[in-house]
């Protein structure tokens, strides 16, 4: 009688995690990869049974029945994945689209994956038929995960082997193209093991850009009647201001200041375009709540990625523009970021 392999490791799974630096490190023990504009995802097989953990350590086949699915057709059957899932659409990744999945029906949720099927990229092989390589250095996982994805990923669909590179130059090239399909560059010592939670190898570094926004509005912290959190806009080719993120970047001392100047500027109806939306589905936070300004403040802000119309992240105050008109702060400044493919999961 075959006996049946069991998953040597067992949801949850903290993955690794990285610090973020300033630069991209130099040196021959360093491994560099795409930060991809997705879903942190470890996956886990043994047998039929599929389970895909996000970073949190939540379950996330429900919302991805399309990876399941490819997952269950490899030939291989007993396995845990590190990677990244992502929803590619007219050539480049779509960070909206992905969100959109995150849906409580299971009929909407199986209609957007027909439309758009996601693909999981993969970039580290944690286990294997009971084998662990937690305690293998990057080197040694990376050349078992080739392995693996040769004898898994050639007749796959929707399941890719990340790219890699050791050399300095192509890392910084990636790190000048980031914002469309790419978040930034991730680097790895290549003689560390996999630290599950910690992030004691790992560096991640993104592009810092800036752009003059138009502050539209604003949210009260959580119980109190202080400014916690400043709306950003910028003006569209439509002439209409739209919500583009926010900025919470300023100290507690500066509440009392900020909170006075912008309720002696509440007007309705602040964004005249898209306005800022409902709570996230990630957080149960009253983002509903807002208070509409008139227009007429204009701060630089700092952020790391444009995309699907929003500043992905929450942006770095630099200054106030005070010699800036509202009207010159327009798309144009980050358009030319947020969207673009790089062509390195083309085969």
């Amino acid at each position: 009688m075959k006996t049946r392999q069991k998953r040597p490791l067992q949801p949850p799974l903290p993955p690794m995690e990285a610090r973020s630096v300033d630069e991209i490190p130099a040196g021959k023990g360093w491994q560099y990869e795409p930060k991809w504009d997705g879903f942190r995802c470890v996956a886990f097989r043994e047998g039929e049974q599929i389970y895909l953990q996000s970073k949190a350590g939540q379950p996330l086949a429900r919302y991805f029945p399309d990876i399941a699915g490819a997952l269950s057709r490899l030939p291989a059957t007993c396995f845990v994945l590190d990677g990244e899932l992502v929803v590619p659409v007219s050539g480049a990744l779509s960070f909206d689209e992905l969100q959109l999945r995150l849906h409580p029906a299971a009929s909407r949720v199986a209609k957007l994956a027909k439309a758009h099927p996601a693909t999981y990229i993969v970039f580290d092989l944690l286990a294997e038929n009971g084998q662990v390589f937690l305690k293998h250095s990057l080197r040694d996982r990376r050349r078992l995960l080739e392995r693996f994805a040769r004898l898994n990923f050639r007749s796959a669909k929707h399941v890719r082997l990340s790219p890699t590179t050791t050399d300095y130059g192509t890392a910084g090239k990636w790190l000048k193209k980031t914002g469309g399909d790419l978040d930034g560059v991730v680097a790895k010592r290549l003689d560390a093991p996999y630290a599950s939670g910690e992030r004691s190898a790992v560096v991640k570094i993104k592009q810092i850009r800036t752009a003059d926004c138009v502050v539209g509005g604003f949210r009260y912290a959580r119980g109190t009647r202080m400014v916690g959190s400043l709306l950003l806009g910028l003006y569209g080719e439509d002439g209409l201001l739209h919500h583009v993120g926010f900025t919470s970047a300023f100290n507690k001392s500066e509440r009392g200041d900020l909170t006075r100047k912008f309720e002696a500027l509440r007007k309705s109806p602040g964004f005249t375009g898209s306005a800022p939306g409902g709570p996230s589905r990630w957080s149960t936070d009253r983002t509903g709540e807002w208070e509409p300004v008139a227009p007429r403040v204009v701060v630089e802000v700092a952020y790391d990625h444009f995309t699907g119309g929003r500043f992905r992240h929450g942006t770095k105050i630099g200054r106030w523009r005070q010699d800036k008109d509202p009207r010159q702060c327009t798309m144009d400044q980050v358009e030319h970021h947020g969207r673009k493919s790089l062509g390195l999961l083309e085969s």
